[in-house]
């Protein structure tokens, strides 16, 4: 009954303005997954793009969107149910929009993850992947997130189940946004991503507003009090918290004093005021009203501060194992200058500052450029040097005359992947090696693709971050041609 109503709950979001004819298509096999998470199936060679389904099922879907080239549908019923399907851990399954592969075994998760690397480089890129080695896998696949953000809506998505119940009314919701709906969330009681105390925290927020009336946001009027939480916790099980109001008055003061009452062991409580038509708060002020302005993350011998905005790998047990690998693809002697492009709070630098002669890191956000200095102070580390700004405009011939041609550079990029003038820089310096970490194979693909008269594939190593998602980390080691 429960995977029913999802179904049902899904066909709900996906037939929301739909303009096409559905029609059915009866025992489609299911054989393969794609790069947003959801699985596929092969009709008359076009694509049948359905969520809910895991490789070997066998199911009848209704086609609700129909293009040239690809169908998308949703599940009607199963006709046989693959072997690699798992009953999921999370009550909220299929509806939040996250963890979307908590229905397939996490062996099939490994298989299908390591796939999607080597479908971006070989399509994508054309690249040779006979250097590729077996995904690294997570040791803990539940609880291993380090930052979660919910979001207030002034109305909570209803399921078909609730709906047809006339003794449930309309309410604000506390969650997390459904997919291809951005006014509405998800009621969320319990997530396993993270540790269960994040649970408290925004159980308790949201009981408490509720109570005293105080208004949840409007995405379509832009008003209302209550945005967002984000709840932040380091390795040394310290815990921040960030609220995000439309503005500061009376309402808002009521929240902060609540959460500092009821939560005495937070470490630090921020909060944000936020009146654009987006929730990114980047490019805002953030205010501490209670505690350390900073949480501490340590890692072999080093700690690293993480501010309210500072970039972080989420689950920091596997970011550990990512930057080990990193250090030991970069093959450091102790003689060489290193760049590390988007070095966030500067981990990955100065993982590798004690290897090196010298490593300079840089990073558009320059709350983050502060932590990476403060943290090399702290670490007693004083051959890292970190530079803030945007990286196009930054990484230029002048950058190069100030800090040296870097003997090795280590990059890693945002989702989009390196900018062009960035790729074309670095074909400029030629370093001896390149250590490419990446969030996205696609982009990283791309990115190579454009490196590869001057540079061939080394080790590839795709690695588990993100368990009962999709994504993927990969992380590639490219070698200068001998010619150059």
């Amino acid at each position: 009954m429960f995977f029913q109503s999802v179904l049902l709950s899904l066909q709900k979001i996906y037939l929301m303005g739909k303009r096409a004819k559905s029609f059915v298509i009866e025992n489609l096999e299911i054989i393969d997954t794609s790069s947003d998470g959801t699985s596929v199936g092969k009709h008359e060679n076009i694509a049948i793009f359905v969520r809910g389904a895991v490789p070997g099922d066998v199911v009848d879907v209704n086609v609700f969107q129909k293009k040239k080239t690809y169908y998308r549908a949703e599940i009607l019923n199963f006709k046989k149910k693959s072997e690699h399907r798992v009953e999921p851990k999370c009550k909220h399954f299929g509806l939040c929009g996250g963890c979307k592969w908590q229905h397939l075994s996490y062996e099939s998760q490994l298989k299908y993850k390591q796939k999607q690397v080597v479908d971006a480089f070989e399509r994508i890129g054309n690249l040779d992947t006979s250097k590729m080695r077996d995904i690294f896998s997570c040791k803990n696949i539940f609880y291993y997130r380090n930052k979660l953000e919910f979001s207030f809506a002034d109305r909570r998505w209803l399921t078909n189940e609730e709906i047809k119940d006339e003794s449930i009314a309309q309410s604000p919701g506390l969650g997390f946004h459904v997919p291809r709906v951005f006014d509405k969330v998800l009621q969320i009681e319990e997530c396993h991503l993270m540790d269960s105390f994040a649970d408290e925290i925004r159980n308790a927020i949201g009981n408490f507003t509720l109570k005293e009336n105080i208004s949840y946001y409007n995405a379509r009027k832009w008003e209302g009090l209550m945005r967002n939480i984000i709840v932040r916790k380091s390795n040394n099980d310290e815990w921040m918290l960030i609220i995000v109001f439309w503005e500061k008055n009376s309402d808002a003061e009521k929240v902060l004093k609540f959460v500092e009452e009821k939560f005495p062991n937070l470490s630090s409580i921020f909060y944000v005021i936020n009146q654009k038509r987006n929730d990114s708060i980047s490019d805002l002020p953030v205010h501490l009203y209670k505690g350390n302005e900073y949480l501490t993350e340590t890692m072999e011998d080093l700690n690293f501060r993480v501010s309210p905005l500072s970039f972080l790998q989420t689950n920091s047990e596997q970011a550990y194992e990512l930057y080990k690998i990193a250090r030991q693809m970069a093959g450091l002697s102790g003689n060489e200058l290193v760049y590390d492009l988007y070095t966030g709070t500067g981990t990955i630098a100065q993982f590798v500052a004690k290897s090196c002669k010298k490593v300079v890191g840089i990073e558009y956000v320059e709350m983050a450029i502060e932590d990476a200095k403060k943290n090399a102070k702290e670490n007693n580390i004083h051959n890292a040097e970190f530079v803030a700004g945007d990286m196009a405009k930054v990484f230029t011939d002048e950058f190069v005359k100030v800090h040296g041609k870097p003997d090795i550079i280590i990059t890693d990029p945002p989702r989009a992947g390196m900018h062009p003038d960035v790729v074309k820089q670095i074909i400029k310096l030629l370093p001896e090696k390149i250590i490419y970490v990446s969030c996205n194979p696609a982009s990283q693909a791309r990115d190579i693709d454009m490196l590869r008269d001057f540079y061939e594939i080394c080790r590839i190593q795709p690695v588990d971050m993100f368990p009962h998602t999709h994504h993927v980390e990969n992380i590639c080691e490219l070698m200068l041609k001998s010619e150059f």
